[in-house]
């Protein structure tokens, strides 16, 4: 027995809910020789007459003690508010509950419910006004209703509730003789107003037959009510009082018989909604049996303490069980309540209405049925014919309890056992790792040899061989745990070039895809490695006019260096060259946005002429101009002059000034370079188109025209390192020949004219 310092409190709690006549039998044992504890408990029994059907938690000693000095208080005839007590019905450990009359506004038999004179303490007003709220919030056939609430005239708290003429819903059960179909339906009444309760975030906490009323229904049907939520508990937030509420230490709370076994383990577990399915489960089996899991009347002999490690402990018989080991006079009476012989009910039993109630009975809380509804839903199952959630206990589950009952001899077993699993992964694992290095020094020598045999093929121009070699090699590096990036992208550098040698162009993508992931081009690590690789892809597909693939692998290259104009200056012309004019648009406004400051020609020019490509690229010409500028600032002796200065005529073009145009294409077509002649020529012939002078606009086009044909490589040969060019000077011949509406074919080709001196910008 615990010596805490409510222990008469405890003792008394236990002893109240004994027959009159197991009650010594229980002290002699509970108080084990202290006559003074033994005269208090008695003290307490003696004022508490009897127990009745709105049984609340145990008070405190204080409580209790006050209670025994307190007054009669209210009687039948007296008067609270506008009641008036007709007859005591029920009387708990704090509170008293008359049948009252009520008068008006409408006249009705009530249940009025009183704190005791003396026992109006600050622990037992807030329990009493929790209850009073938790009715309050309840709004369900199967739960009595909270009516009217106040104090009387010396201050103690009243609330007043619908009168339950009923019979607890056991005795009804065995009085009407039900059989265990109209049992169930009544049970499942029952979890339906617990769940009512759950979802209003409150805990009943003393589910047992007392506490559930049996009365008629308007339709003569039985009608069960849940009563008595004096000991109830919110599971949220919501505040039941604004009176400080406490539970003393190691106190019980509830009834031990339905009590769960975290209620009885008087731990800081805290308990929620499934301590209820817990006692729902043992109303279900005493409602099956007439009898609950554990005989509470046997264990409080022993004491408090067996009590409670029985609840926690060991496993109740399943209801079958139970009525088959019950014999002589107990199973007439069985027989009698039920209506029909024992061996029927046990076969009704065994099976799946054992497993329902025996998972609602499962210590682990865990294992129970997560709700009421859950645990009504299967028992409407059961009477449906339908297949229930409730299984027996696994083979693993079973084994889990018996160690828990045999913890030494598991835990001996387990140590040796762990010991030799512990020495079996160690070795395996040496062996393992042993064979792994074996087999990396075997792959290693392996692709050294290919590699060896690709190189030796390559300088012998032996293409198709070394291709063959290299791509081993490449798949047993993508095997090896120990393979290293520098190493393939060498092997992959060579691979390319085979391809380029071979005009195999369609196998570079998917062979970078295969062998490269595009992220390492943003790891700092991988970067460096990668983007020599990236760049030597996207230049030979450019060169070679394969457009999507070369601007694919260049948009992963932007990606991993958005400040890198030279990316910036192979994706335009790509996208131009394939067509992509929407992306072409984006992309100039992301040119114009990040590199609009910039004061290096190089990259101005490189830019601006990226956005000019096209007659419209979706910006604001005035800051493309103004990179034009900054291009030709250096002046013309500048190294890339030429090229500055037809970037500056084609941004005088673009603003419509061409006048400017023709005189800026003019400088630079003197120039020794081809690609910014045959650009500038053909901005000069568009230019001169527009200030219509025609024939110099057409000998203009002609001379670029004969350039490009003569000059440049054509579509499907290698472009060279000038393919950029190249695109920009395609794409302004076609335009060029739009604009002038003539073919190249009917034109002459002398060297254009300059009409005048350039003006250059400031």
């Amino acid at each position: 027995m615990n010596d805490s310092p409510n222990r008469d409190v405890v003792i008394f709690t236990e002893a109240v809910q004994l027959p009159a006549d197991q009650r010594a039998a229980y002290l002699a044992s509970a108080c084990a020789g202290d006559a003074e504890l033994r005269q208090k408990v008695e003290a307490l029994l003696h004022t508490h007459d009897h127990v009745g059907d709105f049984l609340e938690a145990s008070p405190q000693k204080a409580s209790i003690e006050a209670r025994v000095e307190s007054s009669t208080g209210e009687k039948a005839g007296d008067r609270i508010g506008r009641y008036k007590l007709l007859q005591q019905i029920g009387e708990g450990g704090w509170g008293v509950v008359f049948m009252a009359e009520q008068g008006e506004p409408v006249r009705r038999k009530v249940a009025l419910k009183v704190v005791k004179p003396g026992m109006d303490t600050k622990n037992v007003v807030a329990r009493f006004e929790a209850e009073r709220q938790v009715l309050a919030l309840m709004d369900h056939p199967n739960i009595a209703h909270v009516l009217d609430a106040g104090a009387t005239e010396s201050g103690r708290p009243y609330f007043v509730m619908e009168l339950v003429r009923g019979t607890k819903i056991t005795d009804y059960c065995d009085q009407s003789h039900m059989p265990t179909a109209d049992r169930l339906e009544l049970f499942i009444q029952v979890c339906n107003a617990v769940q009512h309760a759950h979802q209003k975030g409150i805990i009943h906490r003393d589910i047992k037959p007392s506490n559930i009323l049996v009365t008629t229904s308007a339709e003569g049907k039985p009608l069960p009510k849940v009563i008595d939520f004096g000991i109830a508990k919110a599971t949220t937030g919501l505040r039941l009082t604004d009176k400080t509420l406490f539970t003393a230490f190691e106190m019980l709370i509830g009834t031990p018989a339905y009590m769960s076994p975290e209620q009885a383990a008087l731990t800081s577990l805290d308990v929620d909604t499934r301590t209820d399915i817990y006692s729902l489960g043992v109303l279900l089996y005493e409602l099956l049996t007439s009898t609950t899991p554990f005989d509470t009347r046997e264990l409080l002999k022993a004491g408090l303490d067996e009590v409670r490690r029985v609840i926690r402990e060991e496993e109740p018989v399943r209801p079958s069980t139970r009525l088959s080991t019950t014999v002589g006079a107990d199973q007439a009476i069985v027989s009698k309540h039920h209506g029909a012989e024992v061996p029927r009910l046990i076969r009704e039993m065994r099976g799946d209405l054992d497993w329902i109630v025996m998972k609602a009975l499962e210590k682990d809380r865990a294992r129970r049925y997560e709700t009421a509804n859950g645990f009504a839903m299967d028992v409407r199952r059961y009477l449906s014919g339908e297949a229930i959630l409730a299984r027996p206990p696994s083979a693993a589950y079973k084994l889990r309890k018996l160690i828990a009952r045999n913890k030494l001899v598991f835990s001996g077993v387990s140590l040796i056992f762990v010991l030799l699993v512990v020495s079996l992964i160690a070795t395996t694992r040496w062996l393992m790792i042993e064979r792994q290095m074996q087999e990396a020094m075997r792959q290693q020598l392996e692709i050294a040899r290919l590699e060896s045999l690709a190189w030796s093929f390559y300088f012998d121009a032996k293409h198709g061989e070394a291709e063959q070699m290299l791509r081993k090699a490449l798949a047993l590096r993508r095997q090896s745990h120990r393979a290293e990036l520098m190493p393939v992208i060498i092997d992959l550098r060579l691979l390319l070039l085979e391809f380029a040698n071979q005009k195999k162009f369609d196998e570079i993508r998917p062979l970078l895809s295969e062998f490269v992931d595009p992220a390492l081009l943003s790891r700092p690590e991988d970067k460096n490695k990668c983007k020599e690789l990236y760049l030597f892809a996207s230049v030979t597909l450019a060169q070679h006019g394969k457009w999507n693939d070369a601007a694919a692998v260049t948009e992963e290259l932007a990606k991993s260096d958005p400040t890198n104009s030279d990316f910036y200056h192979m994706r335009a012309p790509l996208l131009v060259a394939k067509g992509d004019v929407e992306e072409y648009h984006r992309l100039c406004g992301e040119i114009v946005s990040r590199f609009r400051n910039t004061t290096d020609p190089y990259v101005a020019d490189k830019m601006a002429k990226d956005c000019l490509i096209l007659p419209s690229a979706g910006v604001d010409l005035k800051s493309v101009a103004a990179l034009a500028d900054v291009a030709v600032s250096g002046g013309s002796n500048a190294p890339g002059a030429p090229y500055f200065e037809f970037c500056k005529a084609l941004a005088e073009y673009r603003l419509g000034h061409y006048q400017a145009a023709t005189n800026w294409a003019g400088l630079a077509i003197q120039g020794p370079f081809d690609y910014p002649r045959v650009n500038a020529a053909a901005v000069m012939a568009m230019s001169q188109f527009k200030l219509n002078q025609l024939d110099n606009a057409r000998t203009t086009f002609a001379y670029c025209n004969k350039v490009i044909e003569e000059k440049m490589p054509k579509f499907g040969q290698d472009l060279g390192g000038d393919w950029q060019d190249w695109i920009i000077a395609h794409a302004l011949l076609s335009e060029a020949q739009n604009v002038l509406g003539a073919s190249p074919a009917k034109l002459d080709s002398p060297q254009p004219q300059r009409n005048e001196a350039p003006v250059r910008s400031p």
